[in-house]
């Protein structure tokens, strides 16, 4: 392991999902990804953006597709200091969707705040 990732040195990573949770593999993969940072001690956060919201809505059937819900697993994210859900409202909002219909609890923010979380992080990966 290098002397950097055994000293400690954290990095702000954000990851976004922008795709739908069933007919891309981007939303699981991001998941997994997601995990290994925080396996590695960095500074996680989620963010949801466009159709991305609809991977953490509430009571997801995948019956009719034959693939595993993997919804409640973004419930054990908490276990793995993954604490910072971010949900753009106007993706909510152009979808029906409140903050009432997600599976986790998550900070609703604006585009304009979006954009802040974006800038102010060091290492960004959309999915």
């Amino acid at each position: 392991m290098s002397e950097e990732m055994e000293g400690g040195t954290v990095k702000k990573f954000l990851y976004v999902n922008r795709k739908a949770p069933y007919g891309t593999i981007y939303a699981l993969e991001s998941l997994e990804v997601v995990l290994i940072g925080a396996a590695f001690e960095q500074d996680v956060s989620l963010a949801f953006i466009d159709d991305g919201v609809y991977e953490l809505m509430k009571g997801q059937n995948t019956k009719g597709i034959d693939m595993k819900n993997f919804s409640p697993t973004y419930r054990a994210l908490e276990g793995y200091d993954v604490e910072k859900l971010y949900v753009e409202k106007e993706s909510l909002d152009a979808r029906g969707l409140a903050e009432a219909d997600l599976i986790v609890p998550v900070k609703v923010i604006s585009a304009r705040e979006m954009t802040d979380l974006m800038a102010e992080s060091e290492v960004v990966l959309s999915f």
